[in-house]
């Protein structure tokens, strides 16, 4: 079983702190449209259909998982039956502000939410009590706990970072992962705690009302949230944490007044969430925030859609089935996504979510690219419960899932035109040749990297030119030191470095001009890219482009003209691959089985490669321990000019 972690996915508050003000996309409102609050009290359900599935009480459903799935459940509880609960000490919290270091803390707090599911799946499946008061020890010691945030943002309060104030509950994916968790817990183990004293499941409702509902009603300054009039970027923690809100509003709340004009809040702020996104569902946070981006949209609108009897739906909404698919046109083969932004290259996708978003908006591709996936993750043999929503609903369809035929979506000739991403292969179907991608935008996307005009390139489904991602994240990450991390400059990315100057972080730092067009044989993708390097550049225009001939070579192009010469100029790029120099004007790339040899003028350019070593344990995820940058240096000496390199497989 996996373990709870809110790490790869925590935006901290401090982005907020040197963030452009960005204008929503699209003033949508499609919640509010399809119910106002009178139509969504008329047809608020009671109890919502999946949460009498999952009932204690249903045995049939228990029952029926399968005895492997079981077993291995009962031995993960019986492991969370020996736990000692702990408490983090203050030092720890304290470490976020002292050093920049935050998994310390939050490693503590996830064993103890880890522990708790671990109980709870196995009392559910096994069904005889053993694990109930164990159980108990974990949800009173989590009822304990000054505060259920995490100290990466603990800044949301008005006493600053630091130490959590126990008098001001903060709701941020801290506390929002942790209020599923026991919102669940409280739903379906309240007869089993009353069994031993009813004040073990007042105290956990009291605690979710205090901790979570009461400052949800109460509150609308949470920047999250979009509430408070300013306009501003919205990201994954608007729904991520309004589907935690939710959840706990159909599952504890009580009053069915307050949870009428909560999950209406809700309904406001998730519409700034789907204001802000762009027409053609392009995340720009990047596949590995898709899972709490979209992906956390379809549980919230799943979620919704049950409570309302259908009566809110947005399924057949286009932009929502664009949402949903984004996640298959990112993909490129093996474990390998496309990783702009904050994401790495490679990801382990939750097969159940995929497979249930194309379910939801009857996508073929998306249903058989969850099959893949569970293949892919040899689902048959060992399922993996890393929260509890995900945990029942992997539970719910693993059955439907492992019988569909599995497919993997190699998709080409994609151009997300609003975000500024553009994708081709060599052919749709197979992850043989060539594959690119590019990158038009701004150097101000959520989760940003300095990188206008980037691109990626793989063969045979071999990472040639890379995107490196992020390290793992710090106190840095996501302060006005952000660009000051390498993986977040353009020196890093496979762009030029214009008279010894970098991009620049900031909106007005931006591509234009951006095309791609396609057709059976090539795919080409142009943008002009010196707005996105600041004055003293002193790049008047510089269109770089992207050819591929399609089963026959990859080509890139700059044409320039600077103001004048006062530095150094260079194409950067990186790879993971092998590159040697095997003549005057030519390189080999090779990785694996992949040889690719590549082509430019040595009258024009000029060849270093430097070795970059890759220490950080989330870069090493998806990289060795060493790679490169590969930089062409210009030799003219004029003020513009034009060159290029061109990739083909080495024969």
């Amino acid at each position: 079983m996996n373990t709870v972690s809110t790490r790869l996915f925590c935006l901290t508050i401090f982005f907020c702190s040197f963030i452009e003000i960005c204008s929503a996309q699209h003033e949508r409102n499609f919640l509010q449209q399809a119910a106002t609050k009178t139509i969504l009290a008329q047809n608020l359900q009671k109890v919502i259909p999946s949460a009498e599935t999952y009932s204690y009480y249903n045995r049939s459903f228990w029952n029926a998982i399968p005895s492997r799935y079981k077993n291995q459940i009962i031995a993960a509880g019986e492991d969370a039956l020996h736990y000692k609960w702990q408490v983090v000490p203050a030092m720890t919290y304290l470490e976020f502000v002292l050093t920049g270091e935050r998994y310390n803390m939050e490693d503590i707090y996830n064993e103890n939410l880890t522990a708790i599911q671990k109980l709870l799946f196995a009392e559910l499946v096994e069904g005889k009590k053993r694990f109930v008061p164990q159980l108990i020890n974990g949800v009173w010691a989590l009822c304990d706990i000054s505060s259920w945030s995490i100290s990466a943002s603990l800044n949301l309060q008005k006493k600053g970072a630091g130490l959590p104030d126990p008098n001001e509950p903060i709701i941020e994916l801290g506390a929002g992962i942790t209020s599923n968790v026991m919102a669940w817990v409280y739903y379906l183990m309240k007869d089993n705690f009353d069994e031993y004293n009813p004040l073990i499941s007042e105290r956990l409702y009291n605690e979710i009302q205090r901790r979570i509902l009461q400052p949800y009603y109460n509150r609308n300054d949470f920047w999250w949230m979009a509430l408070d009039g300013k306009t501003r970027m919205v990201n994954n923690w608007n729904v991520w944490l309004n589907y935690n809100v939710l959840t706990c509003l159909l599952l504890v709340e009580k009053d069915t007044d307050k949870k009428t004009e909560g999950i209406y809040k809700t309904m406001r702020s998730v519409d700034q969430f789907i204001n802000y996104y762009k027409e053609d569902g392009g995340c720009e946070e990047g596949p590995a925030y898709w899972t709490h981006a979209g992906g956390m949209l379809f549980n919230y609108l799943e979620l919704l859609k049950e409570a309302t009897g259908e009566t809110i739906n947005l399924f057949d909404s286009v932009l929502v089935k664009r949402i949903g698919t984004y996640i298959a046109k990112a993909y490129i083969d093996g474990n390998y996504y496309l990783n702009y932004a904050d994401a790495s290259a490679k990801l382990t996708t939750d097969p159940a979510l995929v497979y249930s978003y194309g379910k939801a908006i009857s996508d073929s591709t998306l249903i058989r690219f969850g099959a893949y996936l569970a293949q892919q993750q040899r689902w048959k043999d060992s399922l993996p419960l890393s929260s509890v929503y995900g945990g029942l609903r992997n539970l719910q369809n693993i059955s439907s899932i492992l019988s569909t035929p599995p497919r993997a979506p190699y998709l080409s000739d994609i151009w997300m035109q609003e975000t500024g991403i553009a994708i081709a292969r060599d052919e749709a179907g197979t992850p043989e040749g060539f594959y690119f991608s590019a990158l038009g935008g701004h150097n101000d996307e959520s989760h940003n990297h300095n990188d206008v005009g980037t691109c990626v390139l793989y063969y045979d489904g071999q990472p040639i030119l890379i995107d490196i991602g992020n390290e793992t994240y710090t106190r840095k990450t996501f302060s006005s030191e952000r660009y000051d991390i390498w993986t977040m400059r353009s020196l890093y990315h496979n762009v030029p470095h214009i008279n010894d100057t970098e991009q620049a972080y900031g909106k007005k730092f931006k591509a234009t001009g951006t095309t791609f067009r396609f057709n059976p044989k090539e795919a080409v993708f142009t943008t002009n890219i010196e707005k996105a390097y600041p004055e003293n550049a002193n790049v008047k225009s510089w269109q770089r482009s992207y050819h591929l001939r399609k089963k026959q070579s990859f080509t890139i192009s700059d044409k320039y003209e600077l103001s004048k010469m006062s530095g150094n100029t260079s194409l950067n790029f990186m790879t993971s691959a092998k590159v040697n120099k095997i003549d005057n004007g030519l390189l080999m790339f090779s990785i694996n089985e992949v040889k690719l040899v590549v082509e430019y003028d040595p009258a024009l350019l000029s060849v270093t490669v430097e070795a970059i070593p890759v220490a950080d344990k989330k870069l090493l995820q998806s990289w060795p321990a060493e790679i490169s940058r590969v930089s062409f240096k210009l030799l003219n000496t004029k003020k513009s000019g034009s060159h290029k390199i061109i990739f083909k497989k080495y024969k």
